[in-house]
């Protein structure tokens, strides 16, 4: 099998998706329910994912979901993801989420996270992705800090393996 061209973070990157909020995404506080942004990062994160494997990817984890800051009734949000590192299979995409006043204000940046992505085939099972060149100082150090949160991930599940005896569940 010939392997396949690496890739720039810019070239499956999505950015400056904005979702304007209303009031069917408040709750009781008047605040952005939070399952509502993952769930629209999930969507982003599975664009950049596609793009960069050139084939449907499933989401196969969630790490590091950081809720800094809430947002408002009024406030538009303003998602960015880029893949941050590919394996053989997977990949992880990093997606910032920024609130702002529709009218006014400054951005407030409101949440961070990772996801796992694996590319799929047509039989639904893991397939090879492109490799990723990083171009930045910046897209750099992503590189290198989603190697280590991968190298976390693992012996984590290892552990819990060991844990449980060696069953997985």
């Amino acid at each position: 099998m010939t392997p396949l061209p690496p890739k720039s973070p810019a070239e499956s990157a999505v950015t400056e998706q904005v979702y304007m909020v209303f009031p069917n995404d408040l709750n009781a506080k008047d605040t952005v329910f939070g399952g509502q942004i993952m769930a629209l990062m999930d969507r982003y994160c599975a664009v950049v994912a596609d793009r960069h494997a050139g084939a449907v990817c499933v989401t196969v984890g969630v790490d590091a979901v950081h809720f800094i800051a809430p947002a408002r009734r009024g406030d538009v949000l303003i998602f960015n993801a880029t893949v941050n590192r590919a394996w053989r299979t997977s990949m992880e995409i990093g997606c910032k989420v920024e609130a702002q006043d529709a009218q006014k204000g400054p951005r407030r940046h409101i949440l961070s996270a990772y996801l796992t992505f694996v590319g799929t085939g047509e039989d639904r099972r893991p397939i090879p992705i492109p490799s990723l060149t990083p171009q930045s100082a910046d897209e750099r150090r992503r590189h290198q800090e989603a190697d280590l949160r991968r190298q976390m991930r693992l012996q984590h599940a290892a552990d819990l393996k060991a844990l449980r005896g060696g069953h997985a569940s």
